[in-house]
């Protein structure tokens, strides 16, 4: 890698500490003009790779056609407005859904959270979606995910599959996003989830947000089952219309 190019980048880049022996190497931000329904909106796209506490700027950027970073995905954000310094502000930790996301499956709703998710960042002006690519299947991979699938087509529920397969209901971690957060803002900030049990885990973690804002939408026959386990086994708070018998 030339030395030109070495400089440009390692200017775009920042280390965040993050564990003992670890830390974070945030790079961006890239104009990155997204469709929104009628009309294009240019958010600020962050992403982030774990490396260790010695390795420099200069000496990841050589190692980088070694690494085969292909192999595994990386997570990123999706930063709106003033981030930094604007008193309201909305943030989304969404877990990386292949199925829903990108095939647009109705068996869940995380294609149409995540769209949502976004503008409602925009409506308020600012915000950040944090897109986080080890979570899916809750932290269990796209083909133990696909194994759940298959359990849940005979009759199982989200956890009682991901239980079948010895795995826990959730095994996702925040550590690495709350640690991109803290970077890039320190006033509190207010999170888009339908889940208490998950603002309180983040709160744990250093999360700087006293109330969540829920999002719920897309209910239809493919994931009633889904998004009712949720509700009773995941401690979701339903809206009025919501509300299933438990």
């Amino acid at each position: 890698m030339k030395k030109e190019v070495i400089d440009l980048l390692q200017n775009k880049m920042n280390m965040i500490p993050f564990k003992e022996d670890k830390k974070l190497c945030l790079v961006g931000p890239v104009k990155l003009p997204v469709q929104l329904e009628d009309k294009v909106v240019t958010f600020q796209w962050y992403t982030w790779l774990a490396i260790t506490e010695q390795q420099s700027k200069e000496e990841l950027l050589k190692s980088l056609p070694s690494l085969n970073l292909a192999e595994y995905q990386q997570s990123s954000v999706l930063v709106y407005g003033d981030f930094e310094h604007i008193d309201e502000t909305l943030i989304r930790m969404h877990s990386i859904c292949h199925t829903g996301d990108i095939f647009g499956s109705k068996r869940c709703d995380c294609g149409y959270q995540l769209h949502q998710s976004m503008k409602m960042i925009v409506d308020n002006g600012s915000g950040a979606l944090f897109y986080l690519a080890n979570h899916e299947g809750r932290g269990i991979g796209l083909f133990t995910k696909s194994l759940a699938y298959l359990l849940q087509q005979e009759g199982m529920d989200t956890v009682e599959a991901n239980h079948a397969l010895d795995f826990a209901d959730d095994t996702r971690s925040y550590e690495e996003p709350i640690s991109v957060l803290q970077a890039l803002r320190t006033k509190p900030v207010k999170l888009i989830t339908n889940n208490p049990k998950k603002l309180e885990a983040l709160k744990k973690l250093g999360l700087t947000a006293e109330e969540n804002v829920p999002l719920w939408g897309d209910r239809s026959e493919f994931n009633e089952k889904y998004l009712d386990t949720k509700v009773m086994k995941s401690g979701h708070i339903p809206l009025q219309e919501e509300i299933v018998t438990f």
